[in-house]
């Protein structure tokens, strides 16, 4: 099922998530409907928080972007990125490899708003997938970046938090005209 994603200015997308404690089927049945979310939005990660809900979970699909390659590495094996794809990260940790580097990014909570930003271009990532069962790899490129955006979003941090304040500035415009259009839907949703 296709769930609706909250814009920028829906109180959700600053809630830090919920760990996940059981891996129910429910939770399967969530994060399934958040890949197909994500599939149909064009998205190449979705948060919990950006389908309405404060826990733990996202699901990534970088394989379909070929301008920006990603590295993944699996029990120290190289590993086909796409062999992994869709994939489900259940209370994640992530620690940085490398120094940071500088890329465009974009979020599906802010749709049209891009930005360059600074983020290491290499991590290690631990969690649950969505069977429970524990995974742990090492990622870079595009890959690395999208894990980091959404686990900002498990934390309540928005990319726009990331931006150089200049940038920040230049759009600001844009980001002020997307929270009052979403307070508007917000407010007209609880009147009916």
């Amino acid at each position: 099922m296709v769930l609706e994603v909250v814009k920028y200015g829906h109180p959700v997308l600053r809630q830090p998530g919920a760990r996940v404690e059981v891996v129910t089927d429910e939770v399967r049945k969530f994060a399934a409907d958040m890949v197909e979310t994500m599939h149909a939005a064009e998205g190449v990660g979705l948060a919990a928080q950006q389908v309405g809900r404060a826990i733990q979970l996202f699901v990534l699909d970088v394989r379909d972007v070929k301008d920006r390659p990603s590295t993944l590495e699996i029990g120290g094996q190289t590993t086909d990125v796409g062999s992994v794809m869709p994939m489900v990260l259940i209370n994640p940790e992530v620690t940085p490899l490398n120094e940071p580097a500088t890329g465009l990014e974009g979020c599906l909570s802010f749709p049209e708003i891009y930005a360059e930003i600074t983020r290491p271009e290499a991590v290690e990532v631990r969690g649950w997938n969505e069977r429970g069962e524990t995974v742990a790899f090492r990622c870079g490129g595009l890959l690395a970046k999208a894990v980091q955006h959404e686990l900002d979003h498990l934390r309540g941090i928005l990319f726009i938090d990331r931006m150089t304040s200049d940038k920040r500035r230049a759009i600001q415009g844009e980001i002020d005209a997307l929270m009052a259009a979403t307070k508007t839907e917000l407010a007209g949703a609880k009147a009916r």
